[in-house]
């Protein structure tokens, strides 16, 4: 079949080459004509896809990238992976809304448009299939069919990747869902159909939800047990021992990517919209998580106090700058939050992360160095807040003066966990 995957980032690119893997033709279409020319000289952005992979597809011929909307003409499948952020702590959904315009002007009877973007329950029937219906002329479910299937990316691991995790779909009538479990059953292996695009969408929301609750729960924890001269990580080492009643979540400074920091929100605001009442989980969540990073930056002012020095002139040394271990990916991160509110205190903030290759993600005052022996010992504060595997942490704890650790990775007498 030809297939179009809109937007070729971190969930549509690896969904375009499992397509094309699997003997489709595919067109990799992105209005980013920079990532565009890089994906067409066979150099991925994205761990998941190796360059070496994807210049395999390339080859072939079974994978081409393009800038170019004529290029999604003739298209049986049709998949819209684009970002939906937040505006003013409401959904952003007009990248979702232009994709839908573009694939309208292609749309033929018979042909399959499926949503993967995360959003709240609803945006499929009521704001997507509008748009392409008044588009073609066409109606879903009688003469296209139409479904939503959650993505359910977890970049860099490498146990459950896109083939692995099960892909939950739906379609808006029987022919819909038919249609859309037809096509990832081909790409991956385990497909769980849902009654409508509304539970598909709300599984996704109820999946980040309670990830980003039980992580504030346990950042909440941290900070209380610190002061009660409580080992946080060990009661969660322990906890996690009984093998039933207990997930094991850990603290950290700050929730990152796109999901966590945003898909909540979501279902926030369409639960207030719709129902006028206040998702009080969620909004506690929020607050929580998204000012761990000034509790990080605060004990880095307590550090340097307790070493009769100020944040202003200070150097700061902070080890890792994505959102999560062993990616690049740095959006959302509170690593980007952290530099920020130290270099405006005037510290001189140095950064170390192998992965994290786009500038465009961090403060331009922010200085990109090597983890070296010198780097780390010249830093009155090393703060580890992305524990990559690439680090040498012997060489962390043999040099650095002090290290604030929010990942429990390295101890010693010169290290303070969060």
């Amino acid at each position: 079949m030809r297939v179009v995957v809109v937007g070729q980032g971190y969930v549509g690119l690896p969904l375009a080459i499992r397509a094309a893997e699997v003997g489709h033709q595919v067109i990799g279409y992105d209005v980013d004509a920079r990532r565009v020319k890089s994906l067409a000289a066979g150099e991925s952005f994205v761990e998941d896809v190796s360059s070496e992979r994807l210049a395999r597809a390339l080859e072939r011929g079974s994978y081409r990238p393009s800038e170019l909307a004529r290029d999604c003409g003739g298209f049986d499948v049709a998949v819209v992976t684009v970002p939906t952020p937040l505006q003013e702590g409401a959904p952003d959904l007009r990248h979702i809304e232009e994709s839908a315009r573009t694939l309208a002007r292609f749309l033929r009877p018979g042909a399959t448009v499926v949503l993967e973007s995360t959003t709240y329950p609803g945006t499929t029937e009521e704001l997507f299939a509008p748009i392409l219906e008044n588009g073609s002329g066409l109606t879903a479910g009688v003469d296209f069919h139409l479904g939503y299937s959650p993505e359910r990316i977890d970049p860099g691991n490498t146990v459950w990747g896109f083939q692995q995790t099960p892909k939950v779909v739906s379609g808006v009538d029987a022919g819909s869902l038919k249609a859309v479990e037809a096509f990832y059953g081909e790409l991956v292996d385990t497909t769980v159909p849902v009654r409508s695009p509304k539970e598909a969408e709300l599984a996704k929301l109820l999946e980040n939800t309670f990830r980003h609750v039980n992580i504030a729960l346990v950042n909440e924890i941290a900070m209380f047990a610190r002061h009660l001269d409580i080992d946080v990580w060990q009661a969660i080492e322990a906890a996690s021992s009984k093998p039933f009643g207990f997930m094991k979540f850990t603290p950290g400074p700050g929730v990152g990517g796109h999901c966590l920091p945003i898909d909540p929100s979501y279902l926030s605001w369409r639960v207030q919209r719709e129902l006028g009442q206040s998702f009080r989980f969620v909004e506690l969540a929020n607050d929580i998580n998204s000012h761990m990073p000034e509790y990080v930056t605060r004990r880095v002012i307590d550090a340097l106090n307790a070493k009769r020095r100020s944040v202003n002139g200070s150097r700061v040394l902070l080890l890792g700058l994505a959102y999560k271990k062993n990616t690049g990916d740095a959006r959302e991160s509170p690593a980007v939050r952290i530099s920020q509110l130290l270099l405006d205190m005037g510290a001189r903030v140095r950064a170390a992360d192998p992965h994290v290759v786009e500038s465009i993600t961090v403060d331009a005052r922010l200085v990109r160095v090597e983890p070296t022996r010198k780097e780390l010992a010249a830093a009155d504060v090393v703060v580890l807040l992305t524990d990559h595997d690439s680090f040498d942490y012997e060489m962390v704890t043999q040099h650095a003066t002090f290290v604030l650790d929010c990942r429990n990775r390295v101890s010693g007498p010169t290290v303070e966990v969060l």
